[in-house]
């Protein structure tokens, strides 16, 4: 399983703008094949920063997830927000294990 995480940081005023963009990549995301888990959030410290957590099958899943029409339009709609920064880590998920410290 592949795991990305994401953060963008944008105006504060920018907020709604951000989810109208955002709602419809959500939405198509969840429903890929491939996809376990796909989430947006805004940080209730930074009001402007709005974090990524993406599961996805395996790496091809997310290959493919980058070719949809809704990445696309997402991509653009990003661009024409013109976000302070964003950065997108991948990482690969290992087993499961018990937290430390959880009784």
């Amino acid at each position: 399983m592949l795991i990305v995480l994401a953060e963008a940081r944008f105006d504060s005023t920018q907020t709604e703008q951000v989810r109208a963009v955002a709602r419809p990549m959500i939405l198509a995301s969840r429903a890929e094949p491939g996809c376990a888990g796909y989430d947006y959030a805004f940080d209730l410290l930074e009001p402007d920063l709005m974090r990524v957590r993406e599961w996805w099958r395996d790496e091809q899943a997310l290959k493919d997830h980058f070719a949809t029409p809704h990445m696309a339009a997402f991509l653009k709609g990003l661009r024409d927000l013109r976000p302070k920064s964003v950065t997108v880590k991948c990482y690969e998920l290992g087993p499961e294990r018990k937290m430390p410290n959880a009784g």
